[in-house]
């Protein structure tokens, strides 16, 4: 159960404490693993119009089936989204209760896209650079004479017209790979799927929110497909995707307003469990400190089908004013790859999150994720934006790279990207084993 007192609302950009979650009123039900054919005893909590992910083609629950249904039950991971006070649910977790066995019971938690974090920090370098010029004129300097008023670490990595600093820092420049026959499944705000750099790519869109097509309304999401999934050559500007021929699953479980329930992203992650996809990457998230169960459940069991879920480790850090932050849910889990974000020079971003040091909060792997330039809806086409959400679709663009060369899939592939990363002097509790490095 989640406790209470570890919540937030999860939006990045905000640097504040610890807020009550915000939830949904229905319940996350997870049962044990006894069979995917083992039967659930709805009926001794009254539940009635139950909806089973098996009898929708390739798992695909419907949007509307997730907003109205009493019970929706996801196969592929073994839980269930139910539409019940949690006292309704008590007879299904008794030893005397027939059917399978119930593990957990959770509130469903609303989550939200990891926003652009450099929104908060331009205008936080605006004040600033106001209130200086305002002191220096109030002191009869004109702002010219003395040393720069702000100076940062040489950067080892930049922009070029040839490649984004990403994609020269993860070597995935030079990598003889490029994710062919490899599915990638981001569950986001969605795609721009008229985005002239993505034509003639095998892209299959599917939205979970109800009354939103998969288009992408929002920008979050294109952005997150583009890094990770984007082309090699880009008609206009550098290179800024890293396996250029991955097959695209876009799964929208974030609205146009950037926010979506865990039933909407777990029907999302049992979409691309079914389909096979050995990668599945989730710029979203809550600052809620402790594990939420259905996504340590999810993490497993996708493992154990071959697929990897990779998600942002979280924003709500800001290490100027010496707050280190703490890993969010869903990343949080064990089961869970959790991303932090570097700069250009590979040090750790202002705002990405800390390992927390209970089992499952930790770091497990890092990624460019500060001034990221990548797709973006038209007529903008392009945009540079900061976040561990932008770090995250370079890791999964790499684990793409990594399971097309090896074959590997679930742990192995885990753990191929954990032992081919780069080392950094960062804390093991910050970048976890490093930066993630495409396969040459």
């Amino acid at each position: 159960m989640i406790d209470p007192r570890f919540s937030d609302s999860g939006r990045d950009g905000q640097f504040g404490g610890l807020r009550q979650p915000e939830t949904t009123g229905r319940q996350i039900v997870v049962f044990a693993d006894t069979g995917d054919d083992a039967p659930v005893d709805w009926d001794s909590a009254g539940i009635s119009s139950v909806a089973d992910s098996r009898d929708f083609a390739e798992g695909t629950v419907s949007a509307e089936t997730l907003q109205d249904a009493g019970a929706v039950f996801f196969a592929e991971l073994g839980m269930a989204v139910v539409d019940a006070e949690p006292a309704q649910l008590g007879a299904m977790q008794t030893a005397a209760a027939q059917g399978r066995p119930v593990l957990s019971v959770s509130p469903e938690l609303v989550h939200h896209v990891l926003q652009d974090v450099m929104e908060y920090t331009q205008a936080y370098r605006d004040g600033v650079a106001d209130l200086a010029e305002r002191v220096l004129r109030t002191n009869g300097h004109n702002g010219h004479d003395g040393a720069s008023s702000a100076s940062t670490a040489t950067a080892l990595f930049a922009d070029t017209p040839q490649a984004t600093w990403g994609i020269q820092a993860t070597q995935a420049m030079s990598s003889s790979r490029s994710g062919r026959g490899v599915k990638v499944a981001v569950l986001d705000t969605g795609f721009d799927l008229a985005h002239p750099d993505f034509e003639g790519r095998h892209v299959s869109p599917m939205s979970f929110v109800a009354g939103e097509p998969p288009q992408d309304g929002h920008g979050h999401g294109t952005h997150c497909i583009g890094t990770s999934c984007g082309p090699r050559s880009p008609s206009t500007g550098p290179r800024y995707g890293i396996a250029y021929e991955a097959d695209i699953f876009a799964g929208k479980v974030l609205s146009n307003a950037g926010s979506g329930t865990d039933a909407q992203i777990l029907a999302g992650i049992n979409w691309a469990v079914v389909n096979r996809c050995p990668v599945l990457s989730m710029s979203l998230g809550a600052d809620v400190m402790q594990a939420h169960p259905p996504y340590s459940a999810a993490g497993r069991r996708a493992l154990q089908r071959g697929s990897l879920i990779i998600a942002a480790a979280g924003n709500n850090a800001d290490r100027r004013a010496g707050n280190v932050g703490f890993v969010g849910a869903p990343a949080n889990s064990p089961e869970i790859m959790a991303v932090g974000a570097l700069e250009q020079n590979l040090g750790m971003a202002f705002f990405s999150a800390r390992s927390l040091p209970a089992r499952g909060g930790q770091v497990d792997i890092a990624g460019p994720g500060y001034q990221v330039t990548s797709s973006w809806p038209m007529p903008t086409r392009y945009r540079s934006i900061s976040g561990t959400s932008m770090a995250t679709p370079h890791v999964a663009g790499i684990a793409a790279l990594w399971a097309e060369a090896t074959g590997r899939r679930g742990l192995e592939l885990w753990a191929t990207l954990c032992q081919e990363s780069q080392r950094l002097l960062e804390p093991s509790v910050d970048v976890g084993s490093g930066l993630c490095m495409a396969p040459q």
